[in-house]
């Protein structure tokens, strides 16, 4: 049900200097408002979840699918055909995508908040469609390596784009829940892909293309037309979305302004040093890749580790996909807990806690049973902490280019985890990989011991803001505008714990 409230006129002299998301905010300052209740509001959610997450999570499964497949391609003998004979060859070959991944992240914020997201994330993916495609045509290591490079370069942009893009659809609370759907389609690529690599193999010598190869072809060409159908289908921001009537638009509006208390959002290189200037998000970034190293480690190397508990390879592409099916699972749940409550260090602590369980497990037993049930401790300790992470960190920065900005350094520097994932995992460890389980163990302890830091920090610092100011909901539209320009160190801001 709508109420009409009484109309409000806010005199802002910047506003001509404001974003495109402020600049829509004062197309209607002389408007007469119309306040959701909660149902209305729960509608209004609803209707944006439907309209925006289930493509946001095809495009991240096809993305995952894309950078992860050379792990399902190895058991198809990838190495063989290539002459992989070198001892850090396939290592090399995971790794060398990784740095040009994270070169590409921040660039690309900052080409997404200047230009539309409707171009900028259709544009990347078709580029890095055509560059898995080209993989399934390579002869050679170093053919393998160029290609993955190139690989690298053009997916950047997509994991910190669209967590970015979220921020500007909702309020900070309701992030968490739609970021850890969008991230579930990470699971859902292990598990799919396991799937699908396992029938492509059967088209072994179709053509005269090998089996490892079509895997990159087929799954290259399904992004190729996801790229296209983008153009099409994926929306800016909510001043211009058509699903929305001029009354939804308004009320996403004023619940991003009021959420966000009047934050500068315009582009200013102020906002470009304060990000890179804020020890907390540093923090971040090293929990990140202590996360983020498990994470490519498992995504790339669970069915060599599944193949290790003595299946065949064509089995153990079926084996890997139930770990994925429950992390999927508990990723959405621990999303939706987290948004439920306000609180993401603590659910950051919990998931770490799990997949250091499973680590230890793996490293302690020779039991296969044991090491399987221990794989899904390990995925789904790691991958809810990936939504988690970027969510806390997000919601904690004050405006939206620190906010693009931080994220991508977050993303970025946690991406290089993966440049270290692919030497993780040794053939020489075969077939217990004690070291690299060992390895894993000590990076997840290191997230987590920084979660606990920054739990207990975010705590003491919201309860001297307390002490020393004011409520933030006692603040009036003048009194945050004088401090528009303070990001997070507003006196009216107050963190995610």
């Amino acid at each position: 049900m709508l109420h009409q409230a009484s109309p409000q006129v806010v005199n802002d002299s910047s506003s001509m200097e404001k974003t495109d998301y402020e600049k829509a905010v004062s197309l209607h300052e002389n408007a007469v408002d119309e306040i959701f209740d909660k149902k209305a509001t729960s509608r209004l959610l609803r209707k944006m979840d439907w309209h925006l997450l289930p493509f946001l999570a095809l495009l991240y499964l096809l993305s995952f699918l894309d950078r992860a497949n050379i792990g399902n391609a190895k058991l198809a003998n990838l190495q063989k055909d290539l002459n992989l004979t070198g001892k850090w060859d396939y290592n090399t070959a995971v790794s060398v995508f990784f740095p040009f991944y994270v070169a590409a992240e921040i660039p690309s914020n900052l080409m997404m908040k200047r230009f539309r997201p409707s171009i900028w994330i259709p544009f990347i993916m078709v580029i890095w469609s055509a560059m898995t495609m080209v993989m399934g045509s390579v002869k050679n290591f170093g053919g393998l390596l160029g290609v993955r490079m190139a690989l690298g370069l053009a997916e950047g942009g997509l994991f910190p784009g669209v967590t970015y893009y979220i921020t500007m659809w909702y309020k900070r609370h309701e992030c968490g829940l739609r970021m850890a759907i969008f991230f579930s389609a990470a699971t859902a690529a292990g598990a799919f892909g396991g799937l699908l690599a396992r029938g492509i193999m059967e088209m072994d010598g179709l053509g005269g293309v090998d089996g490892w190869a079509w895997i990159f072809i087929i799954e290259g060409a399904m992004t190729m037309v996801a790229a296209i159908a983008a153009f099409f289908a994926m929306y800016d921001y909510a001043d211009t979305a058509k699903f929305l009537n001029d009354a939804e638009r308004r009320e996403v509006l004023r619940r991003l302004e009021d959420d966000r208390s009047v934050l500068s959002d315009e582009f200013k290189w102020q906002f470009l040093r304060d990000a890179f200037t804020d020890w907390k998000i540093y923090v971040h970034m090293f929990i990140t890749i202590g996360i983020y190293i498990g994470l490519y480690s498992v995504s790339v190397f669970l069915p060599t580790i599944v193949a290790s508990l003595g299946y065949s390879n064509a089995k153990a592409q079926l084996m890997s996909v139930p770990p994925y099916v429950v992390a999927c699972v508990c990723t959405l749940a621990g999303g939706f807990l987290a948004d439920k409550h306000g609180q993401r260090g603590i659910y950051m602590i919990f998931f770490c806690v799990v997949a250091m369980v499973g680590f230890a497990i793996l490293l302690g037993t020779k039991n296969d049973h044991a090491r399987y049930f221990a794989c899904f401790l390990v995925t789904s300790g790691i991958y809810p902490n990936v939504p988690q992470g970027v969510a806390w960190n997000g919601n904690n920065i004050g405006g939206s280019l620190k906010r693009g900005v931080g994220i991508a350094m977050h993303v970025g520097f946690g991406n290089l985890g993966g440049a270290i994932s692919g030497f993780v995992y040794r053939e020489d460890d075969l077939p217990y990989f004690r070291a690299g389980h060992a390895t894993l163990m000590g990076t997840t302890g290191m997230a987590l011991i920084l979660c606990i830091f920054m739990t207990l920090y975010l705590r003491k610092e919201n309860e001297r803001r307390d002490a020393t100011h004011k409520p933030p909901s006692e603040y009036t539209r003048a009194e945050k505008i004088m401090e528009m320009e303070r990001g997070d160190n507003a006196t009216f801001f107050r963190y995610t714990v």
